[in-house]
């Protein structure tokens, strides 16, 4: 390839972040998926566990792996929802708000960084073009006319 494609700066840049966040996960024992389930559940309300899959963009068999580990850990507890009994309400544990709040340190820190090195009017960009692509893919704007590749005899 001579260009570089938008998806791939795109896949290339995540698998990057993925990549630096896993390493400081690990240090304690821990995944991104984790740290970002974490920053996902409301620290005093708790969270509905249907509510989670759609806020982090995590298919529900990935979700409920993660919550299983988590339960197991000891970082959050499930309780019954209230006001529908057939819910189920994600809390944190005291441990739970603990590596909440380190996962969060390491977020804020990555955004600082980032901001110190990049003009705000760059990111202000940056935001409108990602904003832009989730909304033509949401919208059905990227394959309008499926293209029909017929078979050469």
């Amino acid at each position: 390839m001579k260009e570089i494609t938008i998806d791939y700066a795109l896949r290339t840049t995540w698998q990057a972040v993925t990549r630096m966040y896993n390493e400081q996960a690990a240090k304690f024992e821990s995944t991104m998926a984790t740290g970002f389930a974490l920053l996902s559940i409301d620290p005093e309300e708790g969270t509905p566990s249907t509510a989670l899959g759609p806020r982090m963009g995590m298919e529900a068999t990935s979700l409920s792996r993660t919550l299983k580990s988590m339960e197991e850990r000891g970082l959050i507890i499930r309780k019954p929802n209230p006001e529908d009994g057939r819910g189920v309400l994600i809390y944190l544990t005291d441990f739970g708000k603990e590596k909440r709040a380190y996962s969060k340190d390491r977020v804020l820190q990555f955004n600082e960084a980032i901001k110190n090195n990049i003009s705000e009017e760059k990111l202000k960009h940056f935001f409108e073009v990602t904003e832009t692509i989730n909304e033509m893919i949401s919208n059905k704007k990227i394959y309008t006319n499926d293209l029909v590749f017929k078979k050469y005899e």
